[in-house]
Parts: C-alpha cells; structure tokens; sequence
C-alpha cells in the first residue's frame, strides 16, 4: 500500500514537466498538479477520513481510501485521452483524497502498534516502501512513457494504460482488506498506552495541544517544500545541465529524478537504522540540518554539481515527514486519531508552496541553459525559507523542555518489550534480573501495555 501511494506522487512529479511539453501548459499552471493532490489531503485527514476513523474504524478507513483512489485513476483515463488538464487535476484532486485518507488511519496505526519507543522506526520503515515507489514511477516514465514513443499522443496513452493498471490493482487491494481481519484500536487503547509511558500523556483539552499544532505547521512547511524541490527537479536539470554544448533532456532527467527519489528512499532505511541507536530527535535535527545546508549551494551551482546538491537534499529529506508525524502525536493519548488528521492536514502545504516556486520561476523570465540561466535554480530559495521555518519545530523538539521531556519519556519507555507475563510469579526473578519489569508489574497493566504485541 505504501509503494502504491509513492507510485502516486512519483508519476505527479514525472507529469508535471511532461504536462509543459504535450499540452503547452506553463510551469506555474502545471504546478496545478500538485495542488490537486496535496490539497486534497486535508479535506480527508480532517473531514471524511477522519469521521470515518473514529466512527467506523481502520480497516473502512483502508477500504475507502483505496476505494477513492481507484475511482480518481478511472478518471485520470477520459481526461488523458482529450487531453484536459484541468480535468485531470480534479482527478488527481480525487487520487489524493483517497491517498489521504489512507495516511489518516496509517500513521496513528503503525504508532500504537507495537512499543512507543519504536514509532519512529515503524513509521519510518513504512514510508520507506512509499520511497520505493516514488523510485519507480520516473524510471517507468522515463523508459516506457516519453522515450522514442514517436508522438505526444503515444505517450499519454502509454499513461492512460498505467492508470488503468492501478484502478485495477488499488481496487483488488481493497477487496483483500475487507476480507481481512485486522485489529481495532480505540482511543482508550491510546490514552492507556500513553498513560503507561511513565504518566507522560498531556492532559489539556484538544484546543490547547500547541505541539500538536506546532508539528502540523512543521508538515505544512516541509512537505511543501519537499513537493516543489521534486515537481521542479527536472526542469532544474533540463535548466542548468548542459554536457558537451546539449541541453539534457527530459527523458534523462526523469531518469536522474528516478536516481534522486533513490536517494530518498536510501535516507529513510538509513535514518531508520540509526534512530535504533541514536534518540530520534537527534537524527531529526541532523537531518533537517542537512536540508537547509546542501539546497543553498544547489541555488548558486550549475551542471553536476548543482544537481549532486539536490541528490543530497533529498538524501535528507527522507525521514522528516514521518518523524514529524510520530514526534508530533507523542503523549496525545485519546486525541491521537484527531492528532493524525491534523498532521496528515499539513500536507497541504505541498499545495501552496510548489506554485510559489513555479511562479518565482516565471517571474524570472525563460532559462537559457547555454548561458547558464536557470531561473528554476534561483527559485529554488522559496522551499529554503520554508526549512527554515519548519526548523522551528526541530529545534523546539530538541532543546525546549516542554518538548524534549515528551519525546524523551517515550524513547525510553519499555511499554511493549516487557513480557507479557512479567508479572508472574516464576517470572519475578528473571524479569528482574533482565531489568525489564516495569513500575506497574500488575496482571491488568502487563496485559493491557502489551497490546501492540497482540497484533
């Protein structure tokens, strides 16, 4: 499921410098990509998907959401066939609904599943699937889309294919879930596991959870800049690489983006593994550290190494949004469902700033890549202002007490790993020797803690 919503994004990012050529669209109004599918996300996360959460559950919030994405992909097919832009950014727009609704159940699932110390690392290692499909969809574009396919035409249709190709699959999918039996997580469930962690849950009502909402404007920020650097990485290259006196071409650059989201998906394995060892925040701080110190070169540079800086970029990028998501829903307890929605919400912003970025870049004239004027590069200053203001929160999470102490309290919990009959009695002895027991050995509470086991 997570490579089916990484294939999603990855094909948008292809399509839009596509979109440009075949249907003389400017960069700006294909940027309407973008805005489609993001700023669909909040309309799920924070209405439909997340009524349907806690009314109904998981596995119809699963099913629906892959329900929403197969129709969105049907589509996508008379749009590409008359060629209507618009018409395929409504349903994109309906792609993204369905994709949001899947990231509103997933994320607070995979947090509670299991021990809290290890949420970052779940989720983490989830997204990484996501990063393998956004590997995927350049490298097809690139081969089997736009290379030597003889006319515009032909390569939409190879696109409308692909479309069907999904509806197909996303729909099979959804059957299979229905079919599936998969465990229930209420909000109780949430607010013991929570409570558990050392007593760490905030006890203030919704409206006053000012980290929450920190952390969703950290999202707003990062992952619109994140969509911008991807949606304008090939123009970037197509702008500034020049190789023996020719201009790359887009097939190439899909190819180089393709190289790039490797990068990508390398950073979340990586990052996972290290946040076994390291406190996450502390890979989290490096990480976002490594986003604003290698896109300020890639602004200034041309050729190789300008897009060497964006590999790195993206290299970093890679753990940010699902370590916002797990950091930002830590000790919210029974409000985890509603929490999920509102940092899946701030995906939003990978609406509003790829059209900044695109805009910035028209404003500054059309690129002469000969002469190494690159107005997509000088753009690229607009998603480094919005890592500077999605810092805040690392920082925050980091160095501010109110913060750190939650983020903390749950990387050291055992809640989880203890055995769930520690509290027997032939299992005193070596329960403590293993300094595992916690401070509550009860039946009730090694039972309850230990939920995450169960599933």
């Amino acid at each position: 499921m997570g490579a089916c919503c990484g294939f999603s994004y990855g094909l948008i990012d292809t399509l839009n410098k596509h979109f440009q050529v075949t249907l003389g669209v400017t960069r700006s109004r294909s940027s309407g990509l973008q805005a489609a599918y993001f700023g669909a996300y909040p309309l799920a996360s924070l209405g439909h998907a997340n009524w349907l959460l806690r009314n109904w559950g998981y596995k119809a919030t699963f099913i629906w959401g892959l329900t929403l994405y197969g129709i969105g992909a049907l589509l996508a097919w008379p749009c590409l066939v008359y060629r209507s832009f618009g018409g395929f950014c409504a349903a994109t727009f309906v792609i993204g609904n369905g994709l949001g609704s899947l990231e509103t159940a997933a994320n607070p699932y995979l947090a509670v599943c299991g021990p809290p110390k290890y949420s970052e690392i779940r989720i983490n290692i989830a997204q990484a699937f996501n990063g393998v499909g956004t590997v995927v969809a350049p490298v097809l574009a690139s081969y089997v889309f736009f290379n030597n396919v003889g006319t515009d035409q032909k390569a939409l249709e190879n696109v409308q294919w692909t479309y069907l190709g999904i509806a197909s699959f996303v729909f099979l999918l959804a059957i299979v879930y229905y079919f599936t039996e998969i465990p229930e997580i209420t909000d109780a469930d949430m607010a013991f596991q929570a409570e558990s962690a050392h007593g760490a849950t905030d006890q203030k009502p919704f409206s006053k959870q000012y980290r929450l909402f920190h952390a969703t404007f950290a999202q707003f920020c990062y992952t619109g800049a994140q969509v911008a650097i991807a949606g304008a990485f090939i123009n970037y290259v197509t702008e500034t690489r020049v190789v023996g006196g020719r201009i790359t071409s887009n097939s190439t650059a899909s190819r180089f983006l393709a190289g790039a989201q490797g990068c990508f998906t390398l950073g979340r394995f990586i990052g996972s593994a290290l946040m076994k060892f390291v406190k996450p925040r502390w890979v989290f701080l490096v990480y976002m550290a490594g986003c604003i110190i290698f896109i300020i070169p890639a602004i200034t540079e041309r050729g190789n190494t300008g897009m060497s800086m964006l590999y790195i970029v993206l290299f970093f990028e890679s753990i940010i949004f699902p370590t916002i998501v797990a950091l930002g829903m830590r000790g919210l307890g029974k409000y985890s469902k509603r929490g999920s929605g509102f940092i899946v919400g701030g995906v939003a912003g990978g609406a509003v700033v790829p059209p900044l970025l695109f805009a910035a870049s028209d404003s500054l004239g059309k690129p002469r890549p000969l002469d190494g004027y690159a107005p997509t590069a000088t753009a690229m200053t607009v998603p480094l202002a919005f890592f500077v203001a999605a810092a805040t929160y690392t920082i925050c999470v980091n160095f501010v007490p109110a913060y750190r102490n939650v983020a903390d309290t749950f990387s050291e919990t055992e809640i989880g790993i203890t055995n769930a009959h520690a509290a027997d009695p032939e299992n005193q002895v070596e329960s403590k020797e293993a300094g595992i027991v916690g401070k509550d050995d009860s039946p009730a509470h090694s039972e309850a803690v230990d939920v995450g086991r169960k599933m």
